[in-house]
């Protein structure tokens, strides 16, 4: 359903410093990168959805849409973490620390960042398991 998500950057070296350690932790390599936007996602097959940071086209300066948010699926509760801190480490602002959230799931575990642009991240796991670190 997803072809490609964009948020906006006002300083993409910046941008790719914060994003670049987060892509890698899920598996997604850059796939494109120039002057104006930087990508990720998945070289070996250009149907796989994208992530995207850039400057906008319109040249006007970038900004954050209330109640926007691009949520990445994580294989589990120990990569949410250090996603988590990795952003913290990189500029980011926390939205929501690392925990369950049972009023989306049993097994719903999920971290809020914002970056340093202020676009809202969620890095989610669906079926992360209480049993692997003492969360609550």
């Amino acid at each position: 359903m997803i072809g490609y998500t964009m948020v906006g950057t006002t300083d993409l070296k910046r941008a790719e410093r914060f994003y670049d350690p987060l892509m890698a932790l899920i598996g997604q390599e850059r796939c494109y990168c120039d002057e104006q936007v930087a990508s990720w996602g998945r070289k070996d097959d250009d149907r796989a959805p994208r992530f995207f940071t850039g400057y906008p086209f319109d040249g006007n300066c970038a900004s954050v849409g209330n109640g926007t948010m691009t949520a990445f699926l994580v294989e589990s509760a120990d990569v949410i973490d250090r996603m988590f801190e990795i952003a913290m480490e990189r500029g980011g602002r926390d939205q929501g620390k690392p925990g369950f959230r049972p009023q989306y799931g049993d097994g719903f575990y999920a971290a809020y960042v914002r970056d340093p642009d202020g676009n809202k991240l969620a890095f989610v796991c669906y079926d992360a398991r209480k049993s692997s670190a003492s969360r609550t």
